[in-house]
């Protein structure tokens, strides 16, 4: 089933996600279900579970090239339960960031460039993956959304943030 994304201002978007414990339930399988299909209708690259109104740690990682993110690289959609980083070095960057819940904006955004994922696939196995560049900063911005944050809290000024219009000719003019 397809659901509406929550949108900045739902209090779902600003709690922390409940830990998923049973990894093989019928309402884990459903969570999953429809997060895939919500996602695969949008241009985003990842969707975590409370954007779609559910607080529980889930989230999806599928970087591809959609208009919104041109030069993004190909990931398979993955899903990721109770996930977990940690940075490998203090190398943060600022790139572009826009979200399916806050429409309309984008922002420069210090990520770590290199880090270090665990968490639970489907299947309930644990899983180690190193995530760099742009795939790591999308894991970083749904982990994000499990910890009642949006990129918005991440921006160091209010210089870094632009409407959606302004961001497109700003490309279009470094393109």
């Amino acid at each position: 089933m397809i659901r509406d994304i929550a949108k900045l201002g739902a209090k779902v978007l600003r709690q922390k996600a409940v830990r998923v414990e049973n990894v093989s339930s019928i309402e884990i399988y459903q969570l999953i279900k429809d997060m895939r299909s919500t996602l695969a209708i949008t241009q985003g690259v990842g969707l975590a579970a409370p954007q779609i109104g559910v607080s529980k740690q889930v989230i999806i990682v599928a970087s591809r090239p959609t208009p919104r993110y041109p030069k993004a690289p190909f990931m398979e959609p993955t899903v990721m339960i109770n996930p977990l980083f940690a940075g490998k070095s203090d190398d943060l960057r600022k790139d572009w960031e826009g979200c399916l819940s806050i429409p309309g904006i984008r922002a420069l955004v210090p990520r770590c460039q290199c880090i270090l994922v665990q968490y639970n696939n489907e299947q309930g196995a644990h899983v180690e993956l190193e995530l760099d560049g742009f795939i790591a900063r999308v894991f970083q911005h749904e982990w994000d959304h499990l910890n009642g944050k949006v990129f918005l809290d991440r921006v160091e000024s209010d210089a870094d943030v632009f409407s959606e219009s302004e961001y497109l000719k700003l490309i279009a003019a470094v393109s």
